[in-house]
């Protein structure tokens, strides 16, 4: 299980991570910034297994792979939004950050409550109701189990 931090539709790259953070050197100096104009206490709050929900087109602008990169480096299991801009949804499989589509989730959780997903089943569980979600292809999952494309390449 893990805790819910709702964001809107339309949020772009900048504001998961701002431009001006984007020129420090490590990732681990970008975290405490994540999501700081929509969500100041987020870098703070997040716990590793906690879930992102967003509405429609969950990380358009620009194709800064720093984005995807600072949620899994927090500890983010899963964005799950009702669609993704398609660069966002690349980057993240790229670094080994599940993306989900669900449509429903959206409009039945709020932020705090608790949720588990089930990539396997292509399930989200949220107060005591189950939604389906978009079931990632073998070869998807594989790319995330090994932690990323580089990662299976490597292997």
């Amino acid at each position: 299980m893990g805790k819910v931090f709702k964001f809107d539709q339309d949020v772009d790259t900048d504001q998961i991570i701002a431009s001006q953070y984007i020129i420090y050197p490590t990732i681990d100096e970008m975290k405490p910034h994540a999501f700081e104009s929509l969500d100041p206490d987020f870098a703070g709050s997040v716990q590793a297994g906690d879930y992102v929900v967003a509405s429609e087109n969950f990380g358009c602008g620009s194709s800064r792979e720093q984005a995807p990169t600072v949620l899994k480096a927090l500890g983010v299991k899963a964005v799950i939004a009702k669609s993704f801009a398609r660069i966002f949804y690349r980057n993240a499989i790229n670094i080994g950050l599940p993306v989900i589509v669900c449509k429903e989730l959206y409009d039945h959780v709020n932020a705090g409550d608790e949720m588990e997903l089930s990539m396997q089943e292509g399930v989200v569980r949220a107060n005591g109701q189950e939604y389906e979600c978009t079931k990632l292809p073998e070869y998807m999952q594989g790319i995330l189990d090994q932690g990323g494309l580089i990662a299976s390449l490597d292997k």
